[in-house]
């Protein structure tokens, strides 16, 4: 029984989403395929989760109690800039990175800017409807959310999430994180050039489709 207690089984767990592979697993939680293939093995071996075509967690109660495990953790161990990253994959709601985030995503993370580690916004577009339960999930793990970015000497950590309620959700996939679209993350960028123009020129170099040769409007970010 205890075995299947580990960090890897616990964020296996609540990373899984009826269908996934075991890769998109790993992706989704930042892990080696090979360590996420034994522990859905170990996993599936106990009963905890299927594999009929893709994963599938046999008991939601289980999700449940690893959240509520996790959550009763970081009130003795605040999440860390990197596992901040990977709890929305547990929120089971419709997430996109977007604004500083989105850049961040689709330049694989080559370009950061305007936060660091005491100071450090996460941006996520939602769904409207999903508002309140966002924050109440971010809420059980001490990290708190607004809809613009905070002053960090208004919020008790230097975690921050900036939610921007959209209507739907037009999710792609980098790397396992669902982002906005590319054609979005450049028109972000180019709205903001002063702050963005090296991070198109990396995209440029990236991607066959982005053009960075447009008059831009010269404007600051606002993170």
């Amino acid at each position: 029984m205890f075995e299947q207690c580990g960090e890897a089984e616990l964020k296996t767990l609540l990373a899984i989403e009826p269908g996934d592979p075991i890769s998109g697993v790993a992706r989704k939680i930042d892990e080696n395929r090979e360590t996420i293939r034994r522990t859905v093995n170990r996993l599936e071996d106990a009963g905890y989760v299927r594999y009929d075509g893709g994963l599938s967690v046999v008991d939601d109660t289980v999700r449940e109690a690893a959240l509520a495990f996790l959550a009763a953790a970081a009130s003795i161990s605040p999440p860390t800039i990197s596992e901040a990253y990977v709890l929305p994959q547990f929120a089971g709601m419709e997430f996109a990175y977007t604004a500083i985030d989105a850049v961040y995503v689709w330049t694989r993370g080559g370009y950061q800017v305007a936060r660091d580690e005491t100071d450090y916004p996460l941006f996520i577009a939602i769904r409207e409807t999903d508002l309140e339960e966002w924050g109440r999930f971010f809420e059980r793990f001490g990290i708190p959310t607004a809809q613009q970015r905070q002053p960090p000497d208004e919020i008790p950590g230097p975690l921050q999430i900036v939610l921007e309620p959209r209507a739907q959700i037009d999710a792609e996939m980098v790397d396992g994180q669902p982002v906005i679209s590319r054609s979005e993350t450049v028109a972000f960028a180019r709205e903001h050039y002063a702050t963005f123009e090296s991070a198109l020129d990396i995209l440029d170099r990236m991607y066959d489709d982005v053009e960075t040769e447009a008059d831009y409007h010269a404007t600051p970010a606002s993170p």
